[in-house]
């Protein structure tokens, strides 16, 4: 089988990176980053050969899921515009308490296989966790290493504070983070090494500053 099929049959079956779990979550290394300069920026707002402030940042994907199919279904299209990025936060991929459990599973998988494919090629990543109810627990933290870096998003959970808190605290006890990215103001009760980045200050910079 020519290497060309293999990668076909791999994109297909999405075996090919270590997993964890009953579910065979693609596991996402645990990377290092200077936790004093954090700044990110918008996968939306990414280009063909940005300037080097923006290169700087990790790029954050607290976007709609549907600007983000492409990302999964055709992985080869994105990397060369993400490759010159400090690093990448995993996919934002939606959890919904009224979702399907099967669609939830599906979401955090792809958001681990991104990862662990970004990884692969080199590129510094950080996971980004997210969970619906309780339930979700059974899958919604696996395919990250303890003591990871981990990023959190605030934008939407105000709403539902004591969901988001829940599985915040859940989130702690399993895996330890080292530091938890927060994109939007945490709440006062999240414990834990919480680095807060502004989502308006997440905007790209273009070559005139703005």
């Amino acid at each position: 089988m020519h290497s060309k099929e293999i990668r076909s049959k791999q994109t297909f079956l999405r075996n090919e990176y270590n997993a964890y779990g009953k579910w065979n979550i693609p596991i996402v290394k645990k990377d290092q980053i200077d936790l004093a300069n954090i700044n990110l920026i918008c996968y939306t707002d990414i280009k063909t050969n940005d300037i080097d402030e923006n290169k700087q940042k990790g790029v954050h994907f607290f976007i709609d899921d549907y600007r983000m199919d492409g990302i999964y279904a055709n992985p080869e299209h994105s990397i060369h515009r993400l490759e010159q990025y400090k690093f990448l936060l995993t996919p934002d991929y939606s959890l919904y308490v009224d979702m399907p459990k099967a669609l939830q599973l599906n979401n955090v998988f792809r958001n681990r296989w991104c990862g662990a494919n970004w990884q692969s090629k080199g590129l510094t990543v950080i996971p980004t966790v997210s969970w619906s109810d309780t339930a979700s627990f059974d899958f919604c933290f696996d395919g990250i290493e303890h003591t990871s870096i981990v990023a959190v998003g605030l934008i939407g959970c105000k709403r539902n504070k004591t969901n988001f808190m829940r599985g915040y605290d859940a989130m702690l006890e399993r895996i330890s983070p080292e530091a938890i990215i927060c994109l939007g103001s945490p709440f006062k009760e999240m414990r834990g090494n919480i680095i807060s980045v502004d989502y308006l200050k997440s905007r790209r910079v273009n070559r005139y500053g703005r």
